[in-house]
């Protein structure tokens, strides 16, 4: 702690406030420091601590004091902390809350959470030494107690060049996350490219590759998402792309339907069509007109609208019959069922399984008793 010196918490020239937070404990080494919690401020320059009650009260270290930094997880009734490790204190520092101390290292205890961004801007700080290439304005002592610190002209002039300097900051900033997120799907494309090579490599040896070798590549390519996803990119807009992405729906579907009854919930088909696209996220209304080609274009699904307004896709193997037959077979053999336990009898969703009731009891099959405990579904013994 006798690193610190006193200052009155104002950002100098060329200075920008990076981070800050709330209820922050300083301790000298392993002893709890004299002062109370504070605000801890990090900006590109200094490491600054103020008191929360008493705004005069302002501490701080140059970040180049800064040998390295550790964090220190949270225990039983203890707050979790980072150590800071500093070089030894300068003969003609100035003056600060200790004069001498026997550690060479500082912890901030966070009661109020916080840590973790806070190390990770520090980190950032520290490895990019901002306070090298902007060299703030050179202090002033004004005195030896808390309101001494640091005094700086402040002007018309200064708060536009600070502004100016934030605007341009600023500015790089978004044209760099812009071009991070260009870089993502240029490498996107090119694993996508990657896997339709393999697979069509896969076709090409068909005779020199064994069945598990071929069943294990599958699953690499299955792994990667959709080999070449149908985009408005390569098959323009309208219905030449609502077809084509049909057919890829066709035959990327015809899987999972089978695996899980031969029916999906509208919901649960975006949600993996997508996760399967990668960076080439699908829209609900063009997965919506897509579905409703499977029958123009004789696929093997079906889109279909039951009178509740629920949307799902079906193969068309899937027989009206047999899920009737199936939910009055479970309704008697139970006695009565709630949609929950019939969900959790065939491994559906809820709503699927509430719509396959429902349709027993259009046609007659089951009825309903509708209380407070809920909509249960009883044998139609009428």
């Amino acid at each position: 702690m006798d690193r610190f010196m006193w200052t009155n918490g104002l950002l100098e020239m060329n200075e920008t406030l990076v981070i800050q937070q709330r209820g922050v404990r300083f301790y000298d080494g392993e002893d709890k420091a004299k002062l109370d919690v504070g605000i801890v401020l990090l900006t590109t320059h200094r490491l600054l601590w103020r008191d929360q009650k008493n705004h005069e009260c302002c501490i701080y270290i140059p970040l180049s004091q800064i040998i390295f930094f550790e964090e220190q997880a949270a225990g039983i009734g203890k707050s979790a902390k980072i150590v800071i490790h500093l070089h030894s204190a300068s003969q003609n520092k100035e003056p600060g809350p200790y004069q001498k101390s026997k550690y060479s290292y500082i912890k901030l205890s966070f009661k109020e959470h916080g840590q973790i961004e806070f190390y990770r801007r520090l980190t950032e700080e520290i490895t990019q030494k901002r306070w090298e290439n902007t060299p703030v304005s050179q202090p002033i002592p004004t005195g030896t107690g808390p309101k001494a610190g640091r005094t700086r002209a402040v002007g018309i002039v200064g708060i536009e060049r600070k502004l100016e300097e934030k605007r341009k900051e600023t500015d790089k900033n978004i044209s760099e996350a812009f071009e991070d997120l260009s870089k993502l799907m240029e490498k996107a494309k090119e694993m996508v490219e990657l896997s339709k090579s393999i697979a069509n490599k896969i076709k090409d040896k068909q005779g020199d590759i064994t069945e598990d070798e071929t069943i294990r590549f599958k699953s690499y390519l299955l792994s990667m998402g959709i080999a070449n996803p149908v985009t408005r990119e390569t098959h323009g807009s309208g219905t030449q792309y609502h077809i084509q992405l049909a057919k890829q729906l066709g035959d990327m579907l015809q899987a999972p339907l089978e695996e899980r009854g031969g029916m999906m919930a509208l919901t649960e088909v975006y949600c993996l069509v997508n996760r399967a696209r990668g960076m080439e996220l699908l829209s609900p209304e063009d997965l919506v007109n897509a579905c409703k080609m499977f029958e123009s274009l004789k696929l093997p699904l079906r889109l279909r609208i039951f009178d509740s307004g629920v949307m799902v896709v079906q193969l068309q193997s899937h027989s009206e019959e047999e899920m009737i037959a199936s939910a009055l077979d479970n309704v008697t053999d139970k006695g009565s069922l709630t949609a929950e336990e019939f969900a959790k009898l065939l491994g559906l969703s809820v709503l699927l399984s509430k719509e396959r009731l429902l349709l027993a009891e259009k046609i007659g099959h089951i009825c309903r008793d509708d209380s407070v405990e809920g909509l249960r579904f009883y044998p139609n013994l009428f």
